[in-house]
């Protein structure tokens, strides 16, 4: 299996704390973050992009979708600091190869939590190149 997550993820959390120090970033689902703002990058889905599989089922492509999840509770600019977020977040997404296929608000199970998700898409070769699919 091609496995790319931790760079993605270091590289997406990099670029969040260099902008939000006292935030925090996730590399799995959290109900409730410990401080604000936060994001959390997961890679939900992995799967061999068939078209490239070899006769001995070796594996030369994968298909990636990263959920990216962003989480403000400010009482005043909520949505505005998450789609700063966004916005710097999908552009490190974008430089690294891969595709925004989704971005809604999303309801919290804390209604005093802002949050957006935003989804991304792409193909990395074994030799972890990325291709915009």
């Amino acid at each position: 299996m091609i496995d790319i997550e931790s760079t993605v993820f270091d590289t997406v959390a990099k670029a969040f704390t260099a902008a939000y120090p006292k935030g925090s970033r996730y590399g799995e689902e959290v109900d409730t973050p410990v401080s604000f703002p936060c994001i959390t990058l997961i890679e939900s889905d992995n799967y061999t992009y068939e078209k490239s599989l070899t006769d001995e089922m070796r594996e030369h492509h994968a298909n990636l979708m990263y959920t990216l999840n962003i989480y403000s509770n400010k009482t005043s600019g909520a949505k505005q600091e998450c789609k700063a977020i966004l916005a710097l977040l999908d552009e490190k997404m974008r430089s690294l190869g891969f595709v925004r296929t989704m971005k809604a608000q999303t309801k919290n199970q804390d209604s005093k939590i802002y949050r957006i998700t935003a989804r991304y898409r792409a193909v990395v070769s074994d030799d972890y190149r990325i291709y915009r699919r």
